[in-house]
């Protein structure tokens, strides 16, 4: 026991048996994903060193909205990235987790991610509340209308500037959420109805330092729910946990991958 109160697990496989106690007595366990996760998949994380953000500012929303240089940057760099997103496969995380929802353990999953292996790995669509949206397709900030990356790209090497909407010319962005963007107001609802009913909440590979996707543990921690961290590096809500898990990821989830 820390000084904080919480468990901490001394070694990964009592942490692993600790967990596994944990989800055999729970009836609606809520995982709540970041960039930890995919890092097995090959996708680099932001915040760490060697991370996307030490290389390139982030580009905040107002920014890309207002400036046409900063348009192009935003998708030159994302088909820079187009074929590491597009060789990730999901890892034991990712596997471990869709295993936990087709057998009934999981109603959905929270993620900051922006990368799609959670579909990938099995998971409905529909069961994966995105609060960061998703990179792999795009829309028009104008009007909406949905676009694939392959017409995107067609456009930036046409004209070499960034794709604008074929219905109301409007820029066209990836379906993510910027700095300075309005969070998605449905995605919010749902993460937030989903951290209040269950009995266990997961934080898998998050540094809990993006606000307001932070404060779902504490949501459901005050729920009455008990909270678990799988994290590398130790969190502001490491002492709010009722388990924390400092081990690799793949290594404590691969043991629930099942077959």
């Amino acid at each position: 026991m820390d000084q904080g109160g919480q468990m901490i697990a001394k070694d990964l496989q009592s942490g692993v048996e600790q967990l596994g106690e944990m989800i055999a007595t729970s009836s609606a366990i809520v995982p709540f994903t970041g960039a930890g996760i995919s890092t097995e998949s090959g996708i680099p994380d932001f915040r760490s060193p060697g991370g996307l953000w030490t290389r390139n500012r982030p580009i905040p929303f107002d920014e890309f909205v207002a400036s046409q240089e900063a348009r192009d940057e935003s998708w030159r760099r994302r088909f820079n990235m187009e074929a590491t997103f597009a060789a990730a496969r999901p890892g034991r995380g990712h596997r471990a987790l869709a295993a936990l929802y087709k057998a009934g353990k999981v109603p959905g999953v929270i993620t900051q991610n922006i990368d799609n292996l959670h579909q990938a790995s099995g998971i409905a669509g529909d069961d994966v509340i995105e609060l960061h949206g998703n990179t792999t397709y795009a829309r028009c900030l104008g009007c909406d209308t949905r676009y694939d990356l392959v017409w995107a790209k067609a456009q930036f090497d046409t004209t070499g500037r960034a794709p604008v909407c074929d219905a109301c010319a409007q820029p066209v962005k990836t379906a993510t959420i910027s700095f300075g963007q309005s969070m998605p107001e449905d995605e919010m609802r749902r993460a937030t109805e989903l951290a209040q009913a269950c009995d266990l909440f997961v934080v898998i590979g998050s540094s809990l330092v993006v606000w307001p996707a932070a404060g779902m543990p504490l949501l459901a921690k005050n729920a009455g729910a008990r909270l678990v961290i799988v994290n590398r590096e130790p969190t502001e809500q490491d002492d709010d946990a009722d388990l924390v898990i400092r081990h690799d990821i793949g290594d404590t989830l691969g043991p629930f991958v099942g077959n």
